[in-house]
């Protein structure tokens, strides 16, 4: 077999493989939270993205649990057409103060229920929610998700996630804080997925680049020197 179908074989297959892969890592979303805005001692808005990790079912309903330990004084939640939401309030396991306020409840869950079809198969919705003051002192915040799907089966994203340890099955949408205001994600696998999609993408584009760029060059070597 001559060398450049050799060539041009192995780069076909080197590209569909990293194809492969980088559909399969993308594929992968988990329920993550981001801030635009999120900063120590201030308000801001929370973004919790929900995929429809079904062929043929949709997401009718979206719980999101507050954190107890560092409670919110003020939360407000995005209204949505076709979604009824509901804040749950209860009393906290004790008192907590939030800058001037001394806080003895708080708004623990907030509840999105589908009043229409939805988040269908394979596609993703966005709830928002104004909160504040976030703590100080504090790195990160978690907050644990139950997803609801049309088929009656709950997935709950509320495993912890640990330094140094694989990320588990279902982790818990975790917002990173930081002193500047900037867009954070939370700690899963998406973010490093997207990302890792992108690249595999571009190396497979120029692994077949170049497959090709070998394969031709005996051809026009060939016809030169047939001139």
């Amino acid at each position: 077999m001559p060398k450049r179908y050799i060539l041009r074989a192995a780069a076909i297959a080197a590209a569909s493989a990293l194809v492969v892969v980088g559909a399969a890592s993308s594929a992968s979303a988990h329920v993550i939270v981001s801030s635009p805005d999120a900063k120590p001692g201030g308000y801001a808005k929370l973004v919790f993205r929900v995929p429809t990790e079904s062929d043929n079912t949709s997401t009718t309903k979206v719980v999101v649990s507050l954190p107890k330990d560092h409670p919110f004084a003020s939360v407000g939640a995005q209204v949505m057409p076709g979604w009824k939401v509901e804040k749950k309030e209860e009393k906290l396991p004790a008192a907590v103060k939030v800058g001037d306020v001394t806080l003895t409840k708080a708004i623990t869950t907030v509840t999105w229920t589908a009043t229409a079809g939805g988040i269908p198969p394979n596609d993703f919705d966005e709830f928002a929610l104004s909160v504040g003051t976030l703590p100080e002192g504090v790195d990160s915040l978690s907050f644990p998700t139950e997803q609801t799907y049309s088929d009656g089966s709950v997935v709950k994203w509320a495993d912890p996630m640990k330094d140094g340890a694989a990320e588990p099955e279902h982790p818990a949408p975790t917002l990173k804080l930081a002193a500047a205001v900037t867009p954070v994600a939370a700690t899963t696998s998406e973010g490093t997925s997207d990302t890792l999609a992108r690249w595999l993408g571009g190396g497979g584009l120029l692994v077949g680049l170049l497959g090709l760029a070998f394969g031709l060059r005996p051809r026009r070597t060939a016809a030169e020197s047939g001139k």
